[in-house]
């Protein structure tokens, strides 16, 4: 809306000599990212949070683990959608021939160059001493709170230090799928392919995306609605595939999702050397952009039993006062993968091109080898998916944490003349 809040565009695509923005402009569009996380971070937890705890039910609602899944299921899947409007909406200005940046010639596609497991709860069990009176004089006012919260702490918070600590590696297993994800963010391979379908229409690069969330849509209407009940006659359990199992195969297909990448990468690649194009970066090669669409699927079904599991599963290991911090871990664990992808990218691109070779991310892939990069993401995951294993067998049986808060609580009053007085008022 306003001109000058942006720089200019480059005189020529892939160039390397365009304007750069000015300190105000930057300053503008870091503090637009600030609004928006500060905003996302406001709303998508908490949003999350408080449509499942009106399921949360247990007592009352027999089915309530089937009605909390289907929740999960489709509250994830309708936030994709978004992405998929505005898909409609690029197709609708391209179908009107509007000049977009998505698809635009001038526009300049780079890779953002500039860009120990923990044991289950019963062996963090020293954290229980924070809970432990040993001097009500000293320890407890007179209404039974304690003098010093640094030093004497609830059961509750107790338990809840715990059931953080005991998440973070299964946690940290969602990083590699991350940077996967990321890879379909970048438009220069669909550019740099025939993306027509008919004679007068093509596809906007930036749009190929869209396929991860048809597919994720389409899988989570078919996995709610068919897939679970079925499961529910076979296994007699009420939510399906457990969460852990959705998890780990969500990263397997991640991985196949990269292998998958490689193969077409280097298929594109040889064509184009093959056409004399290596020194032409801007030609579309004699390639349907049609052979990309697999990847993203394949991303799409990653994306639907990683992400939604990963949700439920932190949801129902974290008691019902941190369910916004449960989902909170979600997109932190997002924002980390991220982290780790710009990393990524520049470490491969500074370690591939010493002695004057070729980086194997320069902006003119048809020189480079992504396929190279596609495949060390590939054995990436597949080492993610290993200490995924080791996590899980660490990690131990995922009970509910809400019904284990009250067993706990249970075990420590029963056996508060062994242990100690807990942080209530004497006269309790």
């Amino acid at each position: 809306m306003i001109p000058k809040l942006k720089p200019p565009l480059c005189a020529a695509q892939f160039s390397s000599n365009c304007d750069s923005a000015s300190p105000g402009q930057l300053i503008v569009l870091l503090s637009s990212f600030g609004l928006m996380s500060i905003g996302a971070g406001c709303i998508r937890p908490c949003s999350m949070a408080f449509g499942a705890d009106q399921l949360d039910n247990k007592k009352d609602n027999p089915k309530y683990e089937r009605l909390l899944q289907s929740f999960f299921n489709w509250y994830y899947a309708s936030a994709e959608k978004s992405l998929f409007t505005g898909f409609i909406q690029v197709l609708v200005a391209a179908f009107r021939k509007r000049n977009l940046p998505l698809s635009a010639k001038n526009v300049e596609y780079h890779y953002g160059k500039d860009s120990s497991i923990i044991a289950p709860t019963d062996k963090l069990r020293c954290f229980n001493r924070a809970c432990i009176i040993r001097d009500p004089q000293k320890d407890l006012n007179p209404d039974g709170s304690p003098i010093n919260p640094w030093n004497l702490c609830t059961i509750d918070q107790v338990e809840s230090l715990k059931a953080l600590l005991r998440v973070i590696p299964m946690w940290s297993t969602g990083f590699v799928i991350q940077v996967t994800l990321n890879q379909y963010t970048f438009t220069i391979q669909a550019n740099m392919m025939d993306r027509h379908l008919g004679p007068k229409f093509q596809i906007p690069a930036g749009s190929f995306s869209v396929f991860i969330v048809i597919t994720l849509t389409i899988w989570v209407a078919i996995y709610d609605r068919a897939i679970v009940p079925l499961l529910i006659k076979l296994t007699g359990k009420p939510s399906g595939l457990g969460t852990k199992m959705r998890m780990g195969i969500g990263l397997v297909l991640s991985a196949l999702a990269m292998a998958v990448s490689a193969i077409v990468e280097n298929k594109r690649r040889n064509i184009a050397i093959d056409q004399g194009l290596a020194d032409q970066p801007g030609t579309v090669v004699d390639m349907s952009a049609m052979w990309l669409i697999p990847q993203y699927c394949l991303i799409g079904l990653a994306e639907a039993f990683n992400a939604i599991g990963q949700i439920e599963f932190y949801f129902s290991q974290f008691p019902r006062n941190m369910s916004s911090i449960a989902v909170a871990l979600f997109t932190l664990g997002m924002a980390v993968g991220s982290l780790v992808a710009s990393f990524l990218v520049t470490i491969v691109d500074k370690a591939t091109k010493k002695g004057g070779n070729e980086s194997w991310v320069p902006n003119n892939l048809n020189k480079g080898h992504l396929d190279y990069y596609y495949w060390l993401i590939t054995i990436m995951c597949i080492v993610n998916f290993v200490y995924f294993l080791g996590c899980c067998w660490a990690y131990g049986p995922s009970e509910d944490a809400r019904d284990l808060m009250k067993d706990n609580r249970l075990k420590q009053m029963e056996s508060k003349e062994d242990v100690g007085k807990t942080r209530t008022p004497p006269s309790a």
